[in-house]
């Protein structure tokens, strides 16, 4: 077996990589410093399946391992990133519940707080089952149906640099409340699993007759980028949408 068949897995494990040292700076209460290590880890994903295109080596070792990475990286990250969120949320009183403490045999670890900030690991839950369904469907070889994983993942991440980098205090206000972050993580599960049709990022031909769209998203992609910074992430996850919807066929 040459070296270049090991090529994408050994990017597919750089993913795994940087999202384990993710989750530990999650765990961390370092929000910030995972975003960073995530993004990493979507860059070796996206680039793991180019260099298995690339190099015609795609195989169900690598197919498998793909996803077993992104349970990880875009699954279990984002989701103790909203779990820290949604408790920072509650600390600051924006539900009023943060003088309800209740209090169970292992006083100080189970209160009101974290029962509702769980609500945030259901992000994990429906990534899990969106790998888990996209790796037996056959429908998305060219195609997505549902929100990608890694895209929803950023929607995630996004939120503690919008938090660290952003000025705009509407988008701190609205990041920082309770209602929010729970009903973000509600639809970000939906999305990855609904039967939503979603035009794919991969490169057959690199002509515009046949890649127009995607041509016009990643353009659309790097204006709001520039002009928005890291508010843009949530904003060209929603583009990407809309723009699979108004040109599926």
């Amino acid at each position: 077996m040459t070296f270049k068949k090991h090529i994408p897995n050994i990017l597919t494990l750089l993913n795994l990589l940087s999202g384990t040292i993710a989750v530990y700076f999650a765990v961390k209460e370092q929000l910030v410093i995972a975003s960073f290590f995530v993004f990493l880890g979507i860059f070796f994903d996206f680039f793991d399946g180019f260099a298995a295109r690339l190099l015609n080596v795609q195989g169900e070792l690598g197919k498998q391992l793909d996803s077993l990475a992104d349970v990880v990286t875009s699954g279990v990250v984002p989701g103790i990133v909203l779990f820290q969120l949604i408790t920072e949320a509650l600390e600051k009183g924006s539900w009023g519940l943060s003088s309800l403490v209740i209090d169970f045999v292992a006083k100080d670890y189970f209160t009101s707080t974290f029962f509702i900030s769980i609500i945030g690991l259901l992000f994990t839950l429906a990534a899990a089952y969106r790998l888990a369904n996209f790796n037996i469907d056959e429908r998305q070889t060219s195609s997505f149906i549902g929100l990608p994983t890694p895209a929803a993942a950023l929607v995630v991440l996004s939120l503690p640099l919008i938090l660290t980098y952003s000025n705009n205090t509407i988008a701190t206000v609205v990041i920082e409340n309770v209602w929010f972050l729970v009903g973000l993580t509600i639809l970000l599960c939906y999305l990855m699993n609904a039967e939503i049709p979603l035009f794919s990022l991969k490169f057959k031909d690199y002509s515009w007759k046949t890649n127009k769209v995607k041509f016009v998203f990643l353009m659309a992609t790097a204006i709001l980028s520039i002009l928005f910074q890291f508010i843009a992430i949530p904003i060209v996850i929603v583009l990407y949408v809309l723009i699979s919807l108004a040109t599926k066929k």
